[in-house]
């Protein structure tokens, strides 16, 4: 679930250019490091966490979750982005340089007493016509107070949702965003009976993220399968081991049709090794979109560092996956950003060669500082 905490962001600590080419590092020998420019602008406003029950009362984001795009080249692009803290998703049209806020679409309702409850959304995929948008179907802390409980568990029931939206070709002036058509938009609550079906999640569903509970943060669709990264639970490698010492991020692999047409189909969890964060924890998966017939992963703590301490460089990475074997590729580092500034997101523009350039968003500065950086594939 989102994490509420005091707004330290970028633009508190230093000008959000100088301290995001902190992405920079050193590699190792024979590899060339990531390389950040300045955030582009972003044009209009978006949205984030509604102030009060009644509309357009929206907060500027800042808790950018997920991203995809119509398009995987050129510009203008149509795109959907989440921010965690919202009860929806909002067009964006990616342009080089600069974004542009469209229309916000509200995908839940959900109310406890006279505060809306957010969807936590923190997955966007898109693939055949429709965009995806995926709460992160975790868990408040369990609570004693029965008060405290009721209200917890209203904010799972509201995140536990996946959705398809489909807006109408030509329906999105790739100008200012704006709609000229209503999306289809098809809810689905059978991602969490799946879930619950495996294994290996089963015991992790309903279970808060301090406690390796499950959480997701990733989501994308291949070949009509819906790949599902989660944050937590990390899965250890043996039962006796401590899976946080030594464990596999989880990637729940189930048809899309089996998730929102009723359709029966196989479901399955794949696991894959993203190595450690600096405090030598088991990561989970923090983005993931697909990227020439394999996955592009963003990796990262399953559990944020201490309130008030920096992010590291190390901390977070990014991988490249074929979608079925346990070992990714290691293609850089990212870091160091001040405290409660995380990478959320990750946008690939283009490649020249083996460099590929990309948008990378944050969970904690305004509208996720939309940050343009390259890496090299291996």
């Amino acid at each position: 679930m989102a994490r509420k905490h005091a707004r330290s962001g970028l633009c508190r600590f230093l000008p959000a250019s100088a301290m995001l080419l902190g992405v920079a590092l050193l590699p190792p020998v024979g590899l060339l490091p990531v390389r950040a420019q300045d955030p582009w602008k972003v044009h209009d406003k978006v949205f984030g966490e509604p102030k009060d029950p009644q509309p357009d009362t929206m907060k500027k984001a800042e808790d950018v979750s997920g991203i995809a795009c119509a398009t995987i080249s050129g510009f203008p692009r149509v795109c959907l982005m989440a921010d965690d803290g919202s009860q929806g998703a909002q067009v964006i049209i990616v342009r080089d340089g600069e974004l542009q806020a469209g229309p916000f679409i509200r995908l839940v309702y959900d109310v406890y007493g006279d505060k809306l409850l957010e969807l936590d959304a923190e997955g966007v995929a898109y693939a055949d016509g429709a965009f995806y948008v995926t709460g992160s179907h975790g868990r408040p802390r369990h609570e004693s107070d029965s008060e405290k409980e009721a209200k917890n568990h209203a904010k799972a029931a509201a995140t536990r949702r996946i959705f398809r939206i489909r807006i109408p070709d030509g329906a999105v002036d790739p100008r200012t965003g704006n709609l000229t058509g209503s999306p289809e938009i098809r809810p689905s609550i059978e991602l969490a009976r799946l879930i619950q079906g495996q294994s290996e999640l089963t015991a992790a569903f309903d279970r808060e993220l301090e406690s390796n509970g499950l959480t997701i943060e990733g989501i994308a669709v291949r070949d009509g399968q819906l790949y599902v990264g989660m944050r937590g639970p990390v899965i250890p490698n043996a039962p006796i081991n401590d899976p946080l010492k030594n464990g596999n991020a989880a990637v729940l692999v189930v048809p899309v049709a089996s998730v929102f047409d009723g359709q029966r189909g196989n479901a399955s969890v794949k696991l894959v090794n993203l190595g450690h964060d600096t405090r030598d924890q088991t990561r989970g998966i923090r983005d993931m979109t697909t990227y020439e017939g394999g996955f592009l992963i963003l990796a990262g703590p399953v559990n944020d560092p201490p309130k008030g301490e920096p992010i590291p460089k190390g901390d977070y990475s990014i991988y490249r996956w074929d979608g079925s074997s346990r070992s990714a590729t290691w293609l850089a580092d990212l870091g160091d950003y001040p405290n409660e500034v995380k990478p959320e997101a990750l946008l690939p523009l283009d490649r020249s060669g083996s460099t590929v350039r990309a948008l990378l968003f944050f969970d904690g500065p305004p509208e996720g500082a939309p940050t343009p950086i390259t890496f090299d594939l291996r």
